[in-house]
């Protein structure tokens, strides 16, 4: 899959293309990352890309023309790497731009767009965009959650990094990601790692017995139970969520029936 950003600064973008263990998404081209450079697409010697905004008002607004010309280029490089590949079928994608007002990121969007051929990434900066850019070419508004970002960059890296991760061979375990938050609908619960104790000004602190005790069906419970638990005291949504959906059993209820949230 691939995905074509445009971005005042592409420069944010590398560390995270380079480092980390999603960094195996990217150099095996799993999830194939075209940064775009606004300014190399405006005019005059200083690049200028935004000015005041029509009506008055605080902020400046990133100009059409550029943009424009950015979206244009996009789309003729994908026809070019469309057509010197051997057998490839050309798939639209859509052009996402990241905004407070957009629909908010969620695991469901990211399966989704793990599974597809990628997207047009527009990180908006300032005040905002040329609304008749958005309304020409934005297929999908997104939103990392309900506040105010100084650009679009910060939940395009978030998205790459959601979708990179659920690529295959990129995580150590292939089962890891199916343990995430959300990816039942639940949130993840606790983990422990060594040493058994851990010395603190407090005293000793031990992890919960029942880690310890090989007995992988009352683990896979008890790992089960912590994450009932931690749904319901921070997402009580998200278990109206899977109740709807039927997905607690039984022994999910009684459990959650002792809590006490």
């Amino acid at each position: 899959m691939r995905f074509d950003v445009i971005t005042l600064f592409p420069e944010l973008f590398e560390p995270h293309l380079t480092h980390g263990i999603t960094r195996r998404a990217y150099e095996s081209a799993q999830v194939d990352v075209r940064l775009w450079a606004l300014r190399d697409f405006a005019d005059g010697q200083y690049r200028r890309v935004d000015d005041r905004p029509y009506g008055g008002g605080p902020g400046m607004v990133l100009l059409a023309e550029p943009l424009e010309r950015a979206l244009a280029a996009v789309r003729a490089g994908r026809d070019v790497d469309t057509a010197h590949s051997e057998g490839a079928i050309s798939a639209k994608v859509p052009v996402i731009h990241f905004t407070p007002t957009g629909r908010r990121i969620d695991q469901a969007l990211v399966r989704e767009m793990a599974a597809g051929p990628g997207a047009v990434f527009l990180c908006g900066r300032y005040e905002g965009i040329d609304q008749r850019v958005l309304d020409r070419h934005v297929d999908v508004e997104l939103s990392l959650g309900d506040f105010v970002l100084s650009g679009g960059e910060l939940p395009a890296l978030a998205l790459l990094d959601a979708v990179a991760r659920l690529q295959d061979g990129v995580l150590g375990d292939a089962q890891s990601h199916q343990q995430d938050s959300f990816s039942d609908g639940l949130l993840e619960g606790p983990h422990y790692s060594r040493p058994e104790l851990l010395a603190t000004d407090d005293g000793p602190l031990s992890i919960p017995p029942v880690l310890l005790s090989g007995h992988h069906g009352r683990i896979a419970r008890w790992r089960r139970e912590q994450s009932l638990a931690l749904t319901a005291r921070r997402r009580p949504d998200l278990i109206a969520v899977a109740r709807a959906a039927q997905r607690l059993s039984a022994e999910d209820e009684q459990f959650l029936a002792t809590l006490e949230v």
